[in-house]
């Protein structure tokens, strides 16, 4: 790798890649100043004027579930040095960092890990097949002849490959179908989390920065929706730079490179990597030296904002009446003609999917809140009700539990509008839609989380504390359609936005963009940071397709669309003292309810560590970890023993609510339930419970029972992942490491250690998830 990098990558060719990406960070910085003034101006003249939008009926997690870890378990990891697949201990905490280890071992010693990957700007991939296609075309010249070598071979069937189209790429396998499943959606959740990098509460900087990314992107003719707008400031900057930089050093160093295709394409993607790390390195100086600068200048422009605020509303209004007046027959007619016939079936397709996601998101809360009832009902009531509502706080970051929500969003389909509006991809509006799934999700779990806890403090009996949940059920699942209405018509205007303002700004280009410089002079030099012609520009040119975009969607909800409420139907202050109860001390359910003798203080606190978990390891302990036997497979000459088969979880609504109904109604205290949902017997018959807790859960089958006559989707239900029932299996990689007798070095392996020893469930897993890869 040396050599490769030493030959193409010589003194000179360094200095000019540091010159070039100089130049362009210098070009952006000057679009980023000028929309520092304007964020903070709009900033400011939120908090006086905003009225803001429908208040929230479901309240929100002010402190995060933060040490927490998502999920862990070991998979095979390709080490390119060695040429070698190596067993790893992979943890995701809650951050979403990828974490590797050596073993678990070297995790419970608290050694720091091999590596911290941040996923922002990847994409997962589990067919090498795919993979090859994307290799290949991302460097010119030959591809490989048919029945030639791939440059890696995966010795299972299972694949799971980190692509990034100018970073390093990390390439990982599992032996079983089932595996992959789980470790495709936990990669997933930390690319979706990794890619929303920028901060939702940054209200200056934020907008600021990402005004300015389109900004100059325009400046270079370049329109329209961008892929790689994804993770932090200094990651979306690198890729800025590597979108302009990567083709001049592919074009220079391709003709250059020696060998076979396979051979050549190595050899890139090392390159590739290497200036990456460079371009990153030198954007990091570079961003955090004007990030500063913006910071020490921000309080004297604060001071004439307050001083000057009316004075600078009444000179952007002159300035957007006399563009309006320039640009507005044009404008709209570019819209009539090009964009107001395809916003209905851009609604449709956007609303589809979207609202079948969160409709599943509906599913899964019910499911999960009524498979908790279930088990209060025949475990003991309270006594167990501290560990089921741990387990239920954490839904929200369950990936395979909210995979089938996720998923609906694979049906988002733009072809046809795409090339038309150049939207180079949908992602970006899956991801988004995916976010907003999630925080409903936590919101909607957090608010019965409240509303419970405020219920166990009148000290209910188990009957009484079954009718509560169900009540508060219903009652959070009302609050949850009305918040979900207003996300997803808020989503939808923003989507249509984002898709018809480029292609609008693109059309205007030629007839209205050399006569802005004029308009220049219409503006005081004291408020030139906080008015800008081209942002005022853009404003106006919104307002023409913004009435028919609000338009269609009111339409879609007048007509009861996929469960959306009219605009007129408000829930003011519907519930005022619940805001009140949000206001509390965060609830640990855990050390609150938890149930034991003192004795079991060190089992305890070891089973509490273990619930710290989201999602639970692919193998338990008891079963041995992957690839390694269980203690019945070591026994010599033991018989083989059939796996006992577990109880098959009810997936649908009707037949939870049947389940739930049938376990309230027996009336003999002697007779045999049915099996629970999670595989257990009861330990006492509940007593009969009035016919009004039955007549709640008739009402929940549909998510809106009083706006319209659609029954609820059943709900999937979730596989259970058991561990492989066979011998231990090893790669031959793992057979010739194991007669070195020595562990892998970081030399062998190539990465980098992230930190120096720590707690391994706080210190080693809490790097910011923000930074780039850590093994940098």
């Amino acid at each position: 790798m040396g050599d490769v990098l030493s030959t193409h990558l010589d003194d000179s060719r360094r200095q000019y890649i540091a010159e070039k990406t100089g130049k362009i960070l210098k070009d952006f910085f000057r679009f980023y100043e000028d929309q520092y003034g304007v964020a903070l101006f709009n900033s400011m003249r939120y908090e006086i004027e905003g009225t803001g939008g429908p208040q929230a009926q479901l309240l929100w997690r002010k402190v995060p579930l933060d040490e927490r870890v998502i999920f862990s378990g070991n998979l095979f990891q390709y080490l390119e040095d060695s040429k070698k697949w190596r067993n790893r201990f992979s943890l995701v905490p809650h951050n979403y960092g990828l974490v590797l280890y050596e073993n678990k071992a070297a995790y419970e010693r608290q050694i720091p890990p091999r590596a911290i990957i941040n996923s922002a700007g990847y994409k997962i991939l589990t067919s090498m097949d795919h993979y090859l296609e994307l290799v290949g075309n991302s460097l010119p010249g030959p591809a490989p002849k048919s029945g030639a070598a791939p440059i890696l071979k995966c010795p299972t069937q299972y694949p799971l490959i980190l692509w990034h189209p100018y970073s390093r790429h990390y390439y990982f396998c599992v032996m079983t179908e089932p595996e992959q499943e789980k470790w495709l959606a936990v990669f997933q959740d930390c690319v979706r989390h990794c890619n929303n990098g920028i901060p939702e509460d940054s209200k200056v900087e934020g907008p600021a920065f990402t005004d300015a990314i389109r900004m100059y992107r325009q400046s270079k003719e370049q329109y329209g929706t961008w892929e790689l707008l994804c993770g932090n400031e200094v990651q979306i900057l690198s890729n800025l730079v590597m979108e302009e930089l990567g083709p001049e050093l592919k074009s220079v160093i391709s003709p250059r490179m020696k060998g076979k295709p396979q051979e050549r394409q190595r050899q890139w993607i090392q390159i590739s990597d290497a200036v990456y790390r460079m371009v990153y390195e030198q954007t990091q100086a570079h961003f955090e030296a004007m990030a500063t600068k913006c910071v020490m200048a921000r309080p004297a422009m604060e001071s004439v904002i307050r001083t000057d605020m009316d004075q600078i509303i009444t000179s952007k209004e002159h300035l957007a009446s006399k563009i309006r007046a320039f640009i507005l027959p044009k404008a709209e007619v570019c819209v009539r003609n090009h964009v107001q016939p395809y916003i209905p079936s851009i609604l449709e397709a956007l609303m589809i999917p979207t609202s079948q996601g969160f409709t599943e998101v509906r599913d899964v809360f019910f499911k999960e809140v009524t498979d908790m009832n279930l088990n209060v009902i025949n475990e003991g009531g309270i006594d167990k009700l501290g560990e089921y509502m741990e387990k239920l706080s954490q839904l929200a970051y369950h990936p395979v539990k909210m995979q089938s929500c996720y998923e609906k969003m694979d049906q988002l389909k733009l072809e046809g509008l795409q090339q038309r509006f150049d939207v180079s991809s949908a992602s970006v509006f899956k991801q988004r839609a995916q976010i907003h799934m999630r925080e409903q999700m936590d919101n909607a779990v957090y608010t019965f989380e409240t509303l419970l806890h405020q219920e166990l403090g009148k000290g209910p009996t188990k009957e009484e504390l079954c009718k509560s949940i169900q009540r508060i059920l219903e009652r959070v699942l009302k609050k949850y359609d009305y918040d979900s209405s207003t996300v997803r018509k808020k989503f939808f205007r923003e989507a249509l936005l984002q898709i018809t303002i480029p292609f609008l700004l693109k059309k205007l280009a030629p007839t209205c963009k050399s006569e802005l410089p004029r308009f220049q002079e219409l503006i005081f030099e004291d408020f030139a940071r906080f008015i800008l012609v081209e942002n005022t520009y853009e404003e106006v040119v919104l307002q023409t397709v913004m009435k028919d975009i609000m338009q269609a969607v009111k339409e879609a909800a007048v007509q009861r669309k996929h469960n959306l409420y009219r605009d007129s139907m408000v829930m003011h202050n519907s519930d005022p003292n619940l805001h009140l109860l949000a206001e509390g001390v965060p609830i640990d359910w855990g050390e609150e309810y938890s149930s034991g003798s003192p004795g079991e203080a060190d089992l305890s606190a070891e089973k509490r560590r273990r619930a710290k978990q989201v999602v639970s390891v692919i193998h338990d302990d008891e079963a041995g970890l992957p690839y390694e036997p269980c203690p019945e497979m070591l026994s010599p000459g033991g018989p083989e023993k059939e796996p006992i088969p577990y109880p098959a979880s009810p997936d649908s609504v009707t037949e939870l609510r049947g389940l739930l109904v049938k376990e309230l109604q027996v009336e003999s205290p002697q007779s045999v339930a049915e099996p629970l949902t999670n595989g257990t017997s009861p330990r006492e018959s509940p007593q009969p419970l009035e016919a009004e807790g039955e007549k709640s859960l008739r009402q929940q089958a549909s998510p809106l029972n009083h706006t319209h006559h659609e029954s609820a989707p059943t709900i999937p239900s979730e596989e259970a992942v058991s561990p492989p029932a066979t011998p231990i299996r090893r790669l031959p990689s793992e057979e010739e490491a194991d007669s070195d007798h020595s562990k892998p070095s970081d030399k062998e392996t190539g990465e980098e250690v992230s930190g120096q020893g720590g707690n391994p469930y706080v210190q080693t897993t809490t790097e910011d998830s923000t930074g780039v890869q850590t093994e940098f």
